[in-house]
C-alpha cells in the first residue's frame, strides 16, 4: 500500500478528530503504516519522530516488546468481561498496584475508558457523594482560568478554552473558572511563588462566598497541558488543598496528561506533598496502548455510596469498564517503570535536553523557553494566524512529529527517547523556526 492510497481512502471515509477536515485538502494526512521506539514510519520509507507522543499517551515507546508481549499473553487467557457482577485478575492486580503507588489513601478504583470519561466519573462522583450526606445544594464546579478536562458535556463545562466550549455553550452547565497560577500572567518581576499564592487567595475569596453550592474544584496539577502547556508553582496546589480543607469542597486531580512521570515526579501532586480526593488518570496509564482510565478516590467517599438503597450506588457505567488487555498493558507499563528506574532516568535525560536546548531558548522568535519534568514548551513570537499549520509542517520535514498550540511548540517524547534523537529533535526544531 502507499501513503497516497491510504490517504484517499481515509479521507472518503474517515472523519479526524480536532480536524477541519477541508482543510485536508491543501493540508495532506500522515499515513502511518507501524511505529518502533520513538519513530512513525509512513509506507514511503519516511520516518517521523513522535515528539509528542501521540497526543501524550506514549511513555516506553511505540511496539514496545514488555508490553506487546503482555497483551499478547492476555489474549489468550482474557479479552473482556463485564466488570458488573464480574471481576477478573488483571483488574483487580491494577488496582492494588496502583493504590500502592498514588498519593495519600487512594483505596478505591473506579474505571473509565478515556480521559473525559474520567472527569464525568469524578465530577458525577463528587456531586452524589454531597447528595447522598445530605447536602444536595452542593452540585456547582469550580476549575481554572484556561483549564482543560475534556470534551465531552460535563467535562467541557469546566473546561475553559474557548475553541472547544463556544460553539457547545448552550448546552454546557454553568461553571466559575478562578484564576490561573500559570506563570505566564505574572506581574513583570512577580515570581512564580508569589504569583501563585496571589491565585490561591482569589480562589479563597471564591470559596468563601460560594462554598455552600460548590462540590468540588478540579485543576491539572502543575501543567496545564491544553493551555499552552501552561506551568505553575507546587505551592498553589498546597494552597489549594488546605482551603478546599477548610471549606469542605472535594479536591479532584485530573493527572490524565502528566501523571506517570510526566513532571519529573510519578504523580505531580507529589512535588506539594497533598493527596486529592479524587484522581483522574488515563493516557499513559497503559502505556498510550488502548483506552483505559480510572478515578482513584477515599474510603470516606466510597462509604457514602455503600448502602442497602439501589439509588445510593453509583450508576455510571462504560462497556469497557477495566478490560482485561488494557489492565494488562498498565500492568506492563508499572513494571517498566519499576524495574527500569525510569524517574531517575528521565532526570537525566531532561538534563541533557536542557542544555542541548540552549539555542532554542536564544532564538529571536522565541520566549518563555520552559521546562517540567518530560514537557517543554515556548511561545513563538509571530503575528500569522496560519502558524500552526506552517510549523507543522515544517516539522514534518525535519523528519520530526511537532503538533504546536497555536502558538506554543512543546516537546512531550516518549520517554525512551535517546540522546542522539534528542540532539536531531533540537536540531529540526531550529530548522523549522527558521523556515517559519
Amino acid at each position: 500500500m502507499s501513503n497516497k492510497n491510504l490517504l484517499e481512502r481515509s479521507l472518503n471515509s474517515v472523519w479526524h478528530p480536532c480536524t477541519q477536515m477541508k482543510q485536508h485538502e491543501t493540508l495532506p494526512l500522515v499515513p502511518i503504516s507501524r511505529g518502533e521506539g520513538v519513530w512513525l514510519h509512513d509506507f514511503d520509507g519516511s520516518r517521523y519522530l513522535d515528539a509528542i507522543s501521540s497526543w501524550w499517551v506514549n511513555l516506553f515507546g511505540h511496539s514496545n516488546p514488555r508490553i506487546n508481549a503482555a497483551i499478547r499473553d492476555q489474549l489468550d487467557r482474557l479479552e473482556h468481561v463485564m466488570l458488573a457482577g464480574f471481576t477478573h485478575e488483571p483488574v483487580v492486580q491494577l488496582s492494588e498496584r496502583l493504590i500502592q503507588i498514588v498519593p495519600g489513601r487512594l483505596g478505591h478504583c473506579f474505571y473509565g475508558s478515556d480521559g473525559a470519561s474520567a472527569t464525568e466519573v469524578a465530577l458525577k462522583m463528587s456531586f452524589h457523594y454531597w447528595h447522598n450526606m445530605g447536602h444536595p445544594g452542593k452540585n456547582n464546579f469550580i476549575s481554572l482560568q484556561n483549564g482543560y478536562h475534556g470534551e465531552t458535556l460535563g467535562a467541557l463545562s469546566v473546561t475553559d478554552v474557548a475553541l472547544f466550549r463556544e460553539t457547545y455553550s448552550p448546552l454546557l452547565r454553568h461553571s466559575n473558572h478562578v484564576r490561573t497560577p500559570d506563570w505566564r500572567y505574572a506581574d513583570q518581576g512577580e515570581s512564580p511563588r508569589v504569583y501563585a499564592l496571589r491565585a490561591a487567595a482569589q480562589l479563597e475569596d471564591f470559596l468563601v462566598r460560594h462554598h455552600t453550592k460548590t462540590a468540588a474544584l478540579i485543576l491539572e496539577p502543575l501543567i496545564q497541558g491544553a493551555a499552552g502547556m501552561g506551568m505553575y508553582h507546587s505551592d498553589y496546589l498546597k494552597h489549594a488543598r488546605e482551603i478546599c480543607d477548610r471549606y469542605q469542597v472535594h479536591l479532584i486531580a485530573d493527572e490524565i496528561a502528566v501523571g506517570f512521570g510526566r513532571t519529573g515526579t510519578l504523580f505531580a501532586c507529589e512535588q506539594a506533598d497533598i493527596a486529592p480526593d479524587f484522581l483522574c488518570l488515563a493516557k499513559g496509564l497503559s502505556g498510550g496502548y488502548l483506552p483505559l482510565s480510572v478515578v482513584m478516590t477515599t474510603d470516606s467517599v466510597y462509604q457514602a455510596f455503600y448502602h442497602d438503597e439501589t439509588a445510593r450506588a453509583f450508576l455510571h457505567s462504560h462497556t469497557h469498564s477495566g478490560n482485561a488487555l488494557a489492565c494488562r498493558a498498565a500492568l506492563a507499563t508499572l513494571d517498566i517503570f519499576e524495574q527500569d528506574g525510569v524517574i531517575a532516568a528521565n532526570l537525566i535525560k531532561a538534563q541533557y535536553l536542557n542544555r542541548v536546548s540552549e539555542p532554542i531558548t536564544s532564538h529571536p522568535k522565541v520566549k518563555n523557553f520552559r521546562n517540567c519534568g518530560m514537557v517543554w514548551a515556548f511561545e513563538v513570537e509571530t503575528s500569522d494566524p496560519a502558524f500552526s499549520g506552517k510549523f507543522f509542517q515544517a516539522a514534518l520535514k525535519q523528519g520530526l512529529l511537532l503538533r504546536p498550540l497555536e502558538n506554543t511548540v512543546y516537546f512531550m517524547p516518549p520517554y525512551v527517547i535517546n540522546e542522539q534523537e534528542m540532539d536531531m529533535l533540537v536540531t529540526g526544531t531550529l530548522r523549522a523556526l527558521d523556515s517559519c
